[in-house]
Parts: structure tokens; C-alpha cells; sequence
């Protein structure tokens, strides 16, 4: 049995939205894309690396399939771990709009039976090996209102923008974690490993 992990690029204010660069994803007027750039460093590409060997497959919410299909499936590179583990591992895509996907090994999952698929497709992976969900912010705020994360590896990065989509909506499910393990890189990347242990609880010290 595998589990399903979570990766995500974070500002310190919790915005996920288009990191990757200014046209990325430019939904309510986001004009902040691009973020991650001039903060990313080796060892943040390192912990990148170690991260894609341990995949089994992937999971995905439509825009970024979307955004990852038009890229990597030109990188045929056998060196660029990342490259090979996404053009040869099975892709699921979380989307009622997706219809003839031409990545080869993707396979579209809606509807009712989309809970239940997730689950088969981690429960069938190799010990130590896991069903990778890669930003796909509506997919994993989705995911995480079903409690069926097993593990999430937040990559903090030092900048806050005042705006965007943010990985924890409003009312959002109250839920404690353990940290499992943290780095920092030297560009000030704070890299957290957090795993859910069930819902939050409260007190006072009065």
C-alpha cells in the first residue's frame, strides 16, 4: 500500500497561485505569478529530485495537467528524474472537462466514483511508494476536506503578496499535524513535512 502526498510552493501569507510564472494561472486578476523564481536554489531542486523518486503516479487537477502536458513530454532527457517519472508513470486527472487526453498513461477520473478511484489507485502502489498530487490547488483543498492525505510537504517560500488563491480556504476542516521532517535552503526556503493526525483540538491557559 502507497500513500498520497501533497506538494505545494507557498508564500508566507499561504498563496499557491501560479509560482511558476506571470501567465501561469491569472484567474481574479492575479498579476503576481512567477514567485518562486528568483528564490529557487540547488538544494530546493534536490529536495524536488528526491521527492519525484519516490513516486509511483500522479494525480492532478485539470490546469496544472494541462500546464505539465505541454512541457515535459518534450524533456526525454533519461537523466531528468523528474522528466521520466512523469512521462512513464500512470497520470490520473481529477476533471469533468477532460475528455481525450494525449499524455500517454493518463487516465481521467470524475464523478461519484472519483473518492473511490483515489483510494484504489494509492492502495495499489508499492510499499514506500506514492500517488504524487503537484499544486492543483482546487483538487487538493478537495482532497483535504476528505482527510485523504496521508502526508504534506510545504515549500515555504519568503515572499508574501497580499493576494491569490491560498491552499487552507475559510473554513476549511480543523485539522492537527505532525511534523515529520524540515530544512531550511540557503536562499530561505523553509521546507516542511507535515502529516494530518485528525482534527484540532483546543484549550485555555487560564
Amino acid at each position: 500500500m502507497g500513500k498520497l502526498t501533497l506538494t505545494t510552493f507557498l508564500t508566507l501569507d499561504g498563496v499557491m497561485q501560479a509560482p511558476g510564472g506571470p501567465d501561469e494561472d491569472r484567474r481574479g486578476g492575479f498579476a503576481c505569478g512567477g514567485w518562486v523564481v528568483p528564490f529557487f536554489d540547488d538544494a530546493t531542486g534536490e529536495f524536488v529530485d528526491e521527492n519525484f523518486d519516490r513516486a509511483g503516479a500522479f494525480l492532478l487537477g485539470r490546469r496544472t495537467y494541462e500546464i505539465f502536458a505541454a512541457y515535459w513530454p518534450q524533456k526525454t532527457d533519461p537523466e531528468d528524474r523528474i522528466a521520466s517519472r512523469l512521462n512513464s508513470l500512470p497520470k490520473y486527472v481529477a476533471s469533468t472537462t477532460l475528455k481525450d487526453p494525449e499524455w500517454a498513461g493518463t487516465t481521467v477520473i470524475d464523478g461519484e466514483e472519483m473518492q473511490s478511484e483515489i483510494v484504489r489507485v494509492k492502495d495499489a502502489l508499492e510499499e514506500g511508494r506514492e500517488l504524487q498530487v503537484h499544486g492543483s490547488g482546487l483538487l487538493a483543498q478537495w482532497l483535504l476536506a476528505r482527510d485523504l492525505v496521508d502526508e504534506m510537504h510545504l515549500m515555504v517560500f519568503p515572499v508574501y503578496l497580499g493576494g491569490g488563491q491560498r491552499l487552507f480556504p475559510t473554513g476549511g476542516l480543523p485539522t492537527a499535524c505532525e511534523l515529520a521532517s524540515s530544512r531550511t535552503t540557503p536562499n530561505g526556503i523553509a521546507i516542511h513535512t507535515y502529516r494530518p493526525k485528525g482534527r484540532a483540538t483546543f484549550g485555555s491557559f487560564d
